[in-house]
């Protein structure tokens, strides 16, 4: 799982991500932006406690993860909840290739990601708008992939934090060989600061899955942000 994974951040990639999908068509809308291009889906787990709302599980990220896979992409795994060592085992299982916990959820943020490694996936860690980028300092060398919200999480929707691609910078000398991902009001607008601040791996939920031809807003969102 890893090495395709790792073949795929190589490059600036864009993320639909499938909470902003419509879930009664979830295989076809994940066949649309594939087509045009995506090979990261990105999916957003939240639990109703570390954030507020409930969305998906392991058996969402399965049933699209064989679909994917076969068509030459990855699952991005985001988890949005509390004691997300206690869930990576599932999602890997269901096919995750990288699993993404907030530093901010967990005492063991060293522990999960070597853990997250053993199971085959590249291991991420993100932080909140509210959270230093400092706060990833000490797990250099640990994360392959490091995601930095430009929204508060919980919603998808919400206004892009215009501080956001300051962060990125102040970010991009703590993390090493990491892949900087961004996650939070991405659209054809806010990439390419996003992008010149150094993140290379952008999420896209309502800006693609929201918009009358998802095909077409990724594909500008991907031109805006210099992506694959």
């Amino acid at each position: 799982m890893s090495e395709r994974m790792w073949e795929l951040v190589e490059s600036p990639r864009v993320a639909p991500s499938i909470l902003s999908s419509d879930f009664a068509r979830l295989g076809s809308q994940v066949a649309e932006v594939m087509v045009a291009g995506a090979r990261l889906i990105h999916v957003d787990v939240m639990d109703g406690h570390f954030v507020p709302p409930i969305t998906i599980g392991p058996l969402v990220a399965g049933a699209i993860a064989d679909q994917v896979h076969d068509a030459g992409g990855a699952i991005d795994v985001h988890m949005m909840i509390e004691a997300p060592e206690r869930q990576i085992a599932e999602f890997a299982a269901a096919g995750a290739d990288s699993i993404t916990f907030h530093v901010e959820a967990t005492a063991h943020a060293n522990r999960t990601l070597g853990a997250i490694r053993e199971l085959g996936c590249l291991a991420g860690v993100a932080i909140n708008p509210g959270t230093p980028a400092e706060a990833v300092s000490e797990l250099r060398g640990l994360a392959d992939l490091v995601l930095c919200m430009s929204v508060n999480p919980g919603w998808g929707g919400q206004s892009f934090i215009e501080s956001s691609p300051a962060k990125v910078e102040r970010l991009r000398p703590l993390v090493g060989a990491a892949r900087i991902e961004v996650d939070g009001g991405i659209d054809p607008g806010t990439v390419g600061p996003m992008a010149a601040a150094g993140a290379s791996l952008f999420v896209a939920g309502s800006a693609i899955f929201g918009a009358a031809d998802p095909a077409s807003a990724y594909n500008e969102i991907a031109s805006a942000a210099g992506a694959s």
